[in-house]
């Protein structure tokens, strides 16, 4: 179950960037290489975020496909699964262009106005 490892990996990044301030929403790309088993992911960001700044935060997790540069052709190849052959002259020296990404894109930090509205 590596998802506890990823959430703590995010939380980490989280709050180094949030400097205290509660977070409302944070958006990650996360490559299809991953294998994010989202359940488990979300349980994991909960308990070990439980009581910090991201606290209930709504997570939103973009697949990122996997993508290959063939090096003979210079075809690209994308699919939800490792490709080992390209996908035009079917040779096997690829690049790995996307798929195993894991990034912090965003965070959407909540805070407090004139007024007592929160902001998001």
């Amino acid at each position: 179950m590596h998802e506890f490892g990823v959430a703590a990996a995010v939380l980490e990044a989280v709050e180094a960037r949030a400097a205290g301030r509660p977070v409302a929403a944070l958006r990650l790309h996360v490559g299809a290489l991953q294998r994010l088993d989202r359940d488990v992911f979300d349980q994991a960001f909960a308990l070990i975020g439980g009581g910090g700044v991201a606290d209930g935060a709504h997570v939103e997790v973009v697949e990122v496909a996997v993508e290959v540069r063939c090096r003979d052709c210079d075809h690209h190849t994308v699919a939800d699964e490792l490709v080992t052959a390209c996908g035009s002259c079917g040779a096997h020296d690829l690049e790995l262009v996307h798929g195993d990404d894991l990034v912090l894109e965003s965070i959407t930090v909540a805070g407090r106005v004139a007024g007592g509205q929160e902001v998001r």
